[in-house]
């Protein structure tokens, strides 16, 4: 049951108070409204604070501040170096706190209304090669319990194309090895079914056969790869893994969380993939999210054609 709307906003001397309980309440209903990722909430919850801390001390309420507040933010964070992309972040997130604040009746107009957004160009993803692809798979020592868990993952992250939230959640009972399926929870709870391919599957059975039960000794738990205590892994740990193995495999290049996830993509694409299938695949509701990768792919083919023909 939703809560009743919000008609005044009650102040203490600082207004942290009251400021912090709206915010509460903004991420409890944009949550309850798209169901946002934990992840996603914390960006909204960190853009807002950062606002307010540079409003208080200039006897602004986060709440009621104007359009020309807004902008003098703006601003002060572009001279102190914050990018457009970063700008367009933060932005985004006090349109839809302000729009929250417009329809719950406190406020009577929209101070982001009339400011645009910076103009950003849109980054191509960084991906591996399938050479370095093949480095980086092959880094961790599989005689180790905990580097064959590391081999696993790598291998089942490159075969499915998963987010690291996703793969770190993923659990025993959502792995099918005899249809050679994982059914994962994405983004908005939306579910989807995934091909896990030969090669995963292999080190999959190996895993759950022997150093699986290694790692956990005596402990129970349903997520497919726990930690030596028995926990799941968190996003900051496996990001350190995967630091540590490019390292080891000589990959020069800065890496993202997402980097495995973009080579999924874009090999699936440079070998003939249709587009809507590696959308379905990477569980994104938008095509057009999906058509960056063509871009990549298309780089890709002029890097070959300019290497391998005879008047590139």
């Amino acid at each position: 049951m939703s809560e009743a709307p919000i008609k005044s906003v009650d102040t203490d001397a600082t207004g942290t108070r009251s400021t912090e309980a709206i915010i509460d309440r903004f991420l409890d209903a944009i949550w309850m409204e798209r169901g946002l990722s934990a992840n996603t909430l914390e960006a909204y919850r960190a853009d807002l604070v950062c606002l307010n801390r540079w409003l208080t001390p200039r006897h602004i309420s986060l709440v009621y501040a104007s359009r020309s507040d807004l902008l003098a933010f703006i601003a002060w964070r572009t001279e102190q170096g914050a990018k457009p992309r970063s700008t367009a972040r933060q932005l985004s997130s006090f349109r839809r706190f302000y729009r929250f604040l417009l329809r719950e009746s406190v406020i009577q107009e929209d101070p982001t209304l009339k400011i645009e957004m910076p103009s950003i160009g849109r980054s191509l993803p960084q991906s591996l090669s399938e050479n370095e692809v093949e480095a980086l798979l092959s880094a961790p020592n599989v005689g180790d319990p905990l580097g064959h868990r590391d081999r696993t993952m790598l291998e089942v992250l490159y075969a499915t194309g998963l987010r690291v939230s996703e793969l770190i959640n993923l659990k025993q009972s959502e792995i099918n090895l005899n249809q050679g399926v994982a059914r994962v929870v994405g983004k908005a709870d939306r579910e989807r079914l995934i091909p896990l391919g030969e090669e995963a599957q292999s080190w999959l059975r190996e895993f759950i056969a022997g150093p699986r039960t290694e790692i956990l000794l005596e402990r129970q738990t349903d997520y497919l790869f726990p930690t030596r205590r028995g926990d799941r892994m968190t996003r900051q740990a496996f990001w350190h893994i995967i630091k540590r193995y490019a390292k080891q495999a000589d990959i020069g290049r800065k890496l993202s969380p997402h980097t495995l996830r973009h080579a999924f993509a874009t090999h699936l694409l440079n070998n003939g993939a249709d587009l809507r299938v590696v959308q379905m695949l990477l569980g994104h509701s938008d095509l057009s999210t999906t058509q960056i990768y063509t871009h990549v792919a298309r780089e890709r083919m002029k890097e070959l054609h300019s290497e391998h023909h005879p008047r590139g």
